[in-house]
């Protein structure tokens, strides 16, 4: 399943998202992306265990801070790649002292709102 943190209407839980940047595996990985991964060159570019990068990957995405996206290949065998799903978080305390939290997120191209929707239609299927 590729989860889309744009399908939400709000933002994730701010205590989710300082747990994800305290944890300097997830710190680690996020630094390396430098371009989308799958989690198998993630693991290697990072030196991590596979199974440590598919739990860091799962939590990373849950917060919003990574996009999982598909990508669609013609032989049919799609894989599954992640990218940095912000450009900036901006944490701030309101007039009731309460603290917000905001995500900037990059744009997206054609061909990843093409993935996006291939998506979609495989888990409507």
């Amino acid at each position: 399943m590729v989860r889309d943190p744009r399908g939400r209407d709000d933002e994730p839980d701010l205590q989710v998202v300082l747990e994800t940047l305290e944890d300097r595996a997830c710190r680690t990985m996020i630094s390396s992306m430098d371009e989308p991964v799958t989690a198998n060159e993630l693991s290697e570019r990072c030196e991590i265990p596979l199974s440590t990068t598919y739990r860091k990957l799962d939590v990373m995405t849950d917060s919003t801070l990574i996009e999982e996206m598909t990508e669609i290949r013609s032989d049919g065998r799609h894989t599954t790649r992640y990218r940095i799903g912000f450009e900036e978080v901006l944490l701030a305390l309101d007039d009731d002292r309460e603290f917000g939290l905001s995500i900037a997120r990059p744009s997206r191209t054609a061909d990843e709102r093409l993935a996006y929707l291939w998506s979609e239609v495989k888990r409507e299927v």
